[in-house]
């Protein structure tokens, strides 16, 4: 049985597609690897080419994702509260929300979280992470938001992907492993560790 990855956030540019990307890149050395695109847009889906040692898929639904033959699959979300996603989380070993480190970001978050821990009851085994992302250098408010998201129920992940051009270039440059970041590498390296130190856990 594959074990799938879900990236979630109902609110767009949080960088949800380019952290599945470079996740599933940092993966696929180990594993075999499906990137499977479930929004309409099909955002990821539509640059598959530019990837060709990627699987990427468009799926519509979440018994299409099931069929898959693959070790790991990570699932990209549309930029709204899709119906799929209750269906999909229940199908999830993991959800990654990404966010921005900003107060109406915090407010955005609660619904997905709301959907996160209901999905939870149902299926206790179901782990989940909030990954800072797009973090602005020296920002004050990083910590205030921090320590906001600690009193949500849902983790805060330790890793903390910033705001660089490196990153959010990657999806047009073959992904961040394949460029000379150093920072942009071992922060997108520390965060697929810590989602298989989540994923692996065993549940309390």
């Amino acid at each position: 049985m594959a074990k799938i990855i879900t990236i979630a956030h109902q609110k767009g540019g949080v960088g949800k597609s380019t952290l599945a990307i470079n996740l599933a890149l940092c993966f696929q050395d180990q594993l075999s690897v499906a990137l499977v695109d479930t929004d309409l847009q099909g955002s990821l889906y539509h640059i598959r080419e530019d990837f060709p040692e990627l699987v990427v898929i468009g799926a519509d639904k979440v018994t299409d994702i099931e069929k898959l033959d693959f070790d790991l699959i990570i699932v990209d979300t549309p930029p709204y509260l899709s119906s799929k996603l209750p269906e999909l989380f229940l199908h999830s070993d993991f959800i990654l929300v990404p966010t921005k480190a900003g107060f109406f970001d915090m407010m955005a978050i609660r619904s997905t979280l709301a959907l996160i821990k209901e999905a939870q009851r149902k299926s206790p085994q179901l782990k989940a992470g909030i990954i800072l992302n797009m973090v602005k250098p020296r920002s004050g408010i990083t910590q205030d938001v921090a320590d906001l998201i600690q009193s949500m129920g849902t983790p805060l992940l330790k890793t903390r992907v910033h705001d660089r051009v490196s990153i959010a270039r990657s999806s047009m440059t073959a992904g961040i492993l394949n460029g000379t970041d150093r920072r942009a590498k071992e922060e997108i390296m520390a965060l697929t560790e810590e989602v298989v130190e989540h994923i692996s856990a065993e549940v309390a």
